[in-house]
């Protein structure tokens, strides 16, 4: 789990720097009315590390539970990698993205609530817990936390393809 909170701290640091000089106009601007901006990625991986948490924190309430083995095989790594594109659940949807400063200290909130839960919790009892993920299945709670570091990081990818797309180099616009 050490590794999966390392993670977890280094991603976010990487996306909260890149994002963080972003002019507002330029944070809430879409592409193309079919790609979402950063604002609403940035609002996406918050409604997600949320839902993640609350459904972790349900978990405790019940009696411990093992995946099986094949399930703890499948490497939350591939949540990464964004050769193909997935279509967001409906409720991790960003409908309605907050103003920049809003959005950040939403983003770093959610993220602050996810590690004091898996400090008060501890990886034995998050190996317990079964999280089940929309498109991987049953996994563990260590497993969860795993996603939501990989899943921050293909969200990073796509906020550097938006802001390429937008004509942006180091996250400021070119004249």
């Amino acid at each position: 789990m050490k590794k999966a909170l390392q993670r977890l701290d280094s991603v976010h640091q990487k996306l909260v720097d890149k994002i963080s000089p972003l002019e507002p106009e330029l944070f809430s601007r879409q592409p193309s009315d079919n790609e979402w901006s950063v604002a609403q990625i940035v609002h996406h991986l918050r409604l997600v590390e949320e839902r993640v948490t609350r459904d972790l924190e349900a978990g405790v309430s019940r009696p411990p539970q093992r995946v099986g083995i094949l399930r703890r095989l499948i490497p939350t790594a591939i949540v990464s990698y964004r050769l193909v594109r997935v279509k967001a659940p409906k409720a991790v949807n960003p409908l309605e993205a907050p103003p920049k400063e809003e959005a950040i200290e939403n983003l770093n909130r959610a993220r602050t609530t996810l590690r004091d839960f898996c400090a008060r919790n501890g990886q034995e009892r998050l190996r317990t817990l079964v999280f089940n993920h929309p498109f991987l299945g049953k996994i563990d709670g260590v497993a969860a936390i795993s996603f939501v570091g990989h899943h921050e990081n293909r969200h990073y990818k796509q906020i550097l393809e938006v802001l390429k797309k937008l004509g942006t180099a180091r996250g400021k616009k070119l004249s």
